[in-house]
């Protein structure tokens, strides 16, 4: 089970303790072993921003929660480097793609035929 929690207006110093509070009661209602924390609508973030989810990441931890983010663009992921977060309160991993067989599996579609690159002396 996950604990989705989706922040989409830029946070305020004082929203800090509120959203802290709030996750607090969600990870003792839930058995959740993870808290991801949507910031694809978020614009503009900042060192409040960063500060609200280094937060976020301690009260999970508190409660032996893994805690990520999902969606962070690159200013906040720039951020949190600079701010020496960068290998605490973590991005999601971008998921490994799977094969789908390899090419000579492909069907092709009517009227295509393969041709050689003529500048391609192995062809």
């Amino acid at each position: 089970m996950t604990i989705l929690l989706v922040i989409s207006a830029p946070i305020a110093r004082e929203d800090i303790p509120v959203l802290c509070a709030c996750l607090r009661t969600l990870l003792n209602e839930s058995a959740a072993g993870f808290v991801v924390c949507d910031l694809g609508a978020l614009v503009d973030p900042d060192a409040v921003t960063v500060d609200a989810l280094a937060r976020l990441q301690l009260t999970a931890c508190r409660y032996g929660r893994q805690f990520q983010l999902r969606h962070a663009c690159g200013e906040l992921r720039d951020l949190l480097a600079l701010m020496g977060l960068g290998d605490i309160v973590r991005p999601e991993a971008a998921l490994p793609l799977k094969p789908r067989g390899q090419a000579e599996e492909r069907k092709q579609g009517r009227g295509v035929e393969e041709e050689g690159d003529p500048l391609d002396s192995t062809s």
